[in-house]
């Protein structure tokens, strides 16, 4: 069946990106905007309860359950590799963490494409156009946009003693992250709204959106191909919800794919754009060969320290008596406060690796818990976790496709630990953590180092080590990168435009050149803003 074109905007994927873009583009009545989600709806409660993360990743009915190849990096490890399968994309179970990352990323992509316009001066702007931020507004944050930004709402003491320790190991306090400069050590902001978290399908799509006449919403229905026609994208292959019906979707403007760093690259190749080798071998005639397709995939990794504690109140024995599980939610159910309403990581830090580095290159995420693995029991005795991870890898991957089956998952091998530098940075990240918990702040709770283990001391050991034990945090960027014209690796423009393929733009992750130094959720809609304001002007 075709549906020649009530629509003037097709937008494909309601993750982050997506809830945005429909918001600006049917904000004109005079336009008809189509959202399309593989995924459900976001009615599944644990989706806003903070806490329901861990509900949400590895749930079918929220998570694509995508896995990564085994990874030399990892000691042959694969990984557990989240992304949202539902209304909201990752912002509906990410950590809900609030932040930019530095100046110097956007200079930086400003740089490899030649435009100014993505300077840290002239995307400031962007951030606040959506920002409601509990500071209210100012030179450095928005207020009444519809993006929520709250302090937390709990604090716990061993949390508060690394902070301080930190202080001693010469890293400063910040009372926000999201000045350009990240450095310091504190409490991360979130996104929540009165303890719920508030992800893009409600800061977006209700009450507004979904109000307009001219907006429509299609949950369940995948794209497994684009439509390109000389040289332009003329619409998009849609499957309904049961599978049973395809629909052939034609825009009077443009098409844009908003399905993030694993879904657009995977739509671009089975659509016969990308790496023309790859494709036949795949099974794919080539429409468009685009090298970058697929290409540049960045993450940051997380490396897990866990300290065993004495005399320290943790999430660990608290949440595994019932007394203590009836009083966390007590507290939720009356005050919507406590563990129940805690982003994964609460205490964040930004440091620098070395004393030679201008710039933070580590992040950490501080929680006063411990586990084996995600998703396994927490431990019997108290401890806690301190995840860092380097913020800037050199470390290359890829996602590609297997078939041409689009609904078999692309292979994503993320290369992690694959260069000399970031095999060193986790070295020193490792130790850095160690100088941390060392402190006197520290020394109240008689910090044990359960894993890794004191016995690994050496560049070669730690870096092994690092390699056994870390894991994603989430943050896939990259693979449809936007760069100058005389890059062969560039997939999009400056503008976010397919290049070689008129009437196509892709705005998510995908099209960072560089990773952010922070978590990247917040950054998507920085470039969903822009983006919007392009195509509203047919730039």
């Amino acid at each position: 069946m075709s549906v020649s074109s009530p629509f003037d905007y097709i937008i494909v994927g309601a993750g982050t990106a997506g809830c945005l873009l429909a918001n600006r583009l049917s904000a004109d009545p005079s336009k008809r905007v189509l959202l399309l989600e593989a995924g459900g709806k976001d009615d599944y409660h644990w989706i806003h309860i903070p806490v329901g993360y861990l509900y949400c990743i590895g749930n079918p009915r929220t998570d694509w359950l995508y896995q990564t190849e085994a990874d030399a990096g990892l000691n042959g490890r694969r990984l557990r590799y989240p992304r949202g399968k539902v209304l909201g994309g990752s912002s509906s179970i990410n950590g809900m963490i609030y932040m930019r990352g530095q100046s110097r990323d956007y200079d930086g992509w400003a740089e490899a494409t030649s435009d100014p316009a993505w300077r840290w001066d002239a995307s400031l702007p962007y951030f606040k156009k959506h920002e409601d931020h509990w500071r209210g507004a100012g030179p450095l944050h928005g207020a009444g946009g519809e993006w929520r930004v709250e302090k937390q709402r709990l604090r716990w003491d061993v949390l508060d003693a690394f902070a301080e320790a930190a202080n001693q190991a010469g890293i400063p306090a910040t009372q926000d992250f999201n000045t350009g400069n990240n450095e310091g050590v504190g409490y991360f902001e979130v996104n929540q709204r009165s303890g719920w978290r508030w992800n893009t399908a409600k800061a977006f799509l209700r009450p507004t959106c979904l109000g307009r006449s001219n907006f429509e919403l299609w949950t369940g229905t995948q794209v497994p191909r684009l439509l390109v026609d000389e040289g332009r994208c003329t619409g998009a292959v849609a499957r309904t919800p049961h599978g049973d019906e395809t629909v052939t979707l034609k825009p009077g403007g443009e098409l844009l794919l908003a399905a993030g760093a694993i879904g657009s690259p995977q739509i671009l190749q089975l659509s016969g754009i990308g790496p023309a080798a790859h494709l036949q071998a795949a099974g794919i005639t080539p429409v468009l060969d685009l090298p970058g397709v697929g290409a540049n995939l960045q993450d940051h990794l997380q490396i897990r320290a866990v300290f065993k504690l004495q005399d320290a109140k943790t999430l660990n024995t608290l949440a595994n008596s019932l007394i203590g599980k009836a009083k966390i939610g007590l507290e939720y159910a009356f005050k919507r406060s406590g563990p129940m309403s805690m982003a994964p990581s609460q205490l964040g830090a930004f440091a620098k690796s070395s004393p030679d580095k201008t710039w933070p290159d580590l992040e950490y995420h501080v929680q006063p818990l411990s586990l084996d693995a995600f998703g396994e029991p927490l431990h019997a005795f108290n401890a806690f976790t301190a995840s860092v991870c380097n913020l800037n890898p050199t470390s290359r991957g890829t996602v590609m496709i297997r078939s041409g089956d689009p609904l078999q998952a692309p292979a994503i091998a993320p290369n992690y630990l694959s260069t000399d530098e970031d095999r060193r940075v986790a070295a020193d990240s490792l130790r850095l953590t160690r100088r941390i918990v060392s402190q006197a702040a520290m020394a109240k709770y008689r910090p044990e180092e359960f894993k890794p283990g004191t016995q690994f001391q050496t560049d070669e050991e730690l870096a092994r080590l690092a390699g056994d034990i870390a894991t994603t945090i989430f943050h896939p960027v990259g693979t449809c990168k936007m760069g100058r014209a005389d890059d062969p690796t560039a997939v999009v423009d400056s503008h976010l435009r397919v290049r070689g393929v008129a009437g196509l733009r892709v705005v998510d992750a995908s099209v960072m050149p560089t990773i952010t130094s922070g978590n990247t959720n917040s950054p998507t809609l920085m470039i969903a803003e822009r983006a919007a304001e392009w195509v509203l002007k047919g730039e």
